[in-house]
């Protein structure tokens, strides 16, 4: 009885953080561009992931990886205001993928650090896989896989797969 109370609870507050976290995505994309950078880091705290841009510009990233499924990027200008925050693990965002070319470093900065970083393939081809955390179409425990070449310098495809850390078989309570 004690377990089955346990579970219940756990589900219960895995459940409300979720709710909360959903909450904290709306509110944080609802943020109006121009916002100065103060007020959302007082509101949501400081980003967790930064790349300079040109001009004294800034791109800022609010990350919940590697474990978390969302995260909110941002532009800052000289001045300190911030453009329009936006939901980066979508399947929309990742959309961006598909066209121009993709480093690292701009992969990072686009959409932050990946949660897992590995490699696929035979050793004599292999690649370098970054996979992200997200919920696909907003309903689905997904991961994105984006592939670099064998020199591991440019995207050359991504897709999306169930998350296996959300597989019921490997949670250790029913």
């Amino acid at each position: 009885m004690k377990a089955f109370i346990f579970t219940r609870c756990a589900k219960a507050a895995a459940v409300g953080a979720a709710a909360a976290l959903l909450a904290a995505c709306a509110n944080m994309a609802q943020t109006p561009p121009g916002t100065p950078l103060y007020q959302v880091e007082a509101k949501y705290g400081r980003a967790n992931f930064s790349c300079p841009g040109p001009n004294g510009t800034q791109r800022l990233i609010w990350s919940q990886q590697p474990y978390g499924q969302y995260a909110w990027g941002t532009r800052v200008d000289a001045s300190g205001n911030t453009d329009r925050i936006q939901p980066l693990l979508t399947d929309e965002h990742f959309r961006l993928l598909a066209s121009g070319v993709w480093t690292p470093d701009k992969v990072r900065c686009e959409f932050g650090p990946p949660a897992e970083i590995s490699t696929v393939g035979l050793p004599s081809s292999t690649q370098v896989v970054w996979s992200y955390r997200y919920r696909q179409a907003g309903a689905w425990n997904s991961l994105m896989h984006v592939y670099f070449g064998s020199d591991g310098e440019l995207v050359t495809r991504f897709h999306p797969g169930p998350d296996p850390m959300f597989d019921r078989d490997n949670f250790w309570f029913p």
